[in-house]
């Protein structure tokens, strides 16, 4: 059983042989393209699983609807990796960085991705036709800039997701007095360290 297989397993999320499979060349891929592009701090095929693939799959509970915008995708995380886990869905990954957008675009050619679409545009400057269900960054900005940004792209009912290492609580606390959030603290397989997740609902006036 991989890595991947039993991190799966602990976060009692099912996906298929050929899905894992298409995670993994994704991971080989930017380790390949790391050694000369520095994509990523990490170079260890085992830390690539745990800090990338599983953290991001660890979010997969969470989305809602299908079309979904990665605000800031760098690499491609976490939306290449939720994208190849729902290959029904609908993926937007917005990049303001060529050269990460070239590596993501590779990404989606090797692996025959046909649910991805890449944006290179700056946030600010995005004007997308159709909104989304859910938008989420990972490492991206600070919660108030991500909110005031991203809220008027999503749908009634939808939702943004903010991936986030410890409580960002002075982040939080910038955020306007009646947004409507949820935090939940995530546990990653194998790795020791703290991971949240922030939802907003910006359609909502009031703490649920």
């Amino acid at each position: 059983m991989t890595l991947l297989q039993q991190g799966l397993v602990q976060l009692r999320i099912e996906l298929s042989e050929p899905v894992q499979s298409q995670m993994l060349q994704y991971s080989e891929i930017l380790q390949c393209w790391n050694q000369t592009y520095n994509l990523t701090a990490l170079h260890d095929p085992l830390e690539i699983q745990i800090k990338h693939l599983l953290d991001c799959v660890a979010v997969l509970p969470y989305l809602q609807g299908q079309r979904i915008l990665d605000v800031g995708t760098g690499a491609g995380l976490p939306g290449i990796v939720l994208a190849i886990s729902k290959p029904e869905w609908e993926f937007v990954l917005l990049d303001s960085q060529a050269k990460k957008l070239r590596f993501v675009t590779q990404v989606i050619t090797n692996l025959h991705l046909k649910n991805v679409k890449v944006v290179r545009q700056r946030l600010e400057l995005y004007s997308p036709n159709d909104k989304f269900n859910t938008i989420i960054c990972r490492a991206y900005s600070s919660l108030s800039h991500f909110y005031e940004n991203c809220r008027v792209h999503c749908n009634p009912g939808g939702r943004l997701l903010a991936m986030k290492g410890t409580y960002p609580q002075a982040e939080l606390e910038q955020l306007p007095v009646q947004t409507s959030i949820e935090v939940v603290p995530l546990q990653i397989p194998f790795l020791d360290a703290q991971r949240h997740l922030i939802i907003i609902f910006p359609n909502t006036q009031q703490y649920p």
